[in-house]
């Protein structure tokens, strides 16, 4: 019930978004095939081999914890999103987004600081993620 509670409440300039990968992953087939768009010329090569459901080991570095996680998700967190050039002024907007997300680490942010870091207008990009339509599983962060 609390998610149809949530997804009544209406986005403002200060909601936080991110990438809900779970959703994404449940409603785009090609997701995979999206993210590997971005990944740097080195790991271009080192995926082409690889299954897309790759899972490696994962330590916290907090916690010393060992978690699976998504091998391609990982690499582009951790390591190409973080190269120089990685977001460029003139590309679209859902792709910009995609991109502040995957190299802040998906941490959230509002459509206030993402426009002060994209220099784009906050109200487009309210409008553009809070609209019926999901777009690369860029969603409002979810209270629960």
């Amino acid at each position: 019930m609390s998610s149809k509670i949530s997804s009544l409440i209406k986005p403002t300039l200060n909601s936080p978004f991110n990438i809900d990968f779970n959703w994404w992953k449940d409603h785009d087939r090609d997701w995979q095939v999206y993210l590997r768009s971005f990944l740097c010329e080195e790991h271009r090569r080192i995926f082409q081999d690889l299954d897309n459901d790759e899972v490696i080991d994962w330590v916290d570095p907090k916690t010393a914890e060992v978690k699976q996680v998504d091998g391609l998700q990982h690499t582009l967190i951790s390591h190409c999103a973080k190269q120089e050039g990685f977001i460029s002024r003139n590309m679209a907007l859902v792709d910009s987004v995609f991109k502040v997300f995957l190299s802040n680490g998906n941490k959230p942010l509002t459509p206030q600081e993402l426009g002060e870091i994209l220099n784009r207008p906050p109200d487009i990009i309210l409008k553009t993620f809070s609209g019926f339509r999901v777009y690369k599983g860029i969603r409002p962060v979810s209270s629960s």
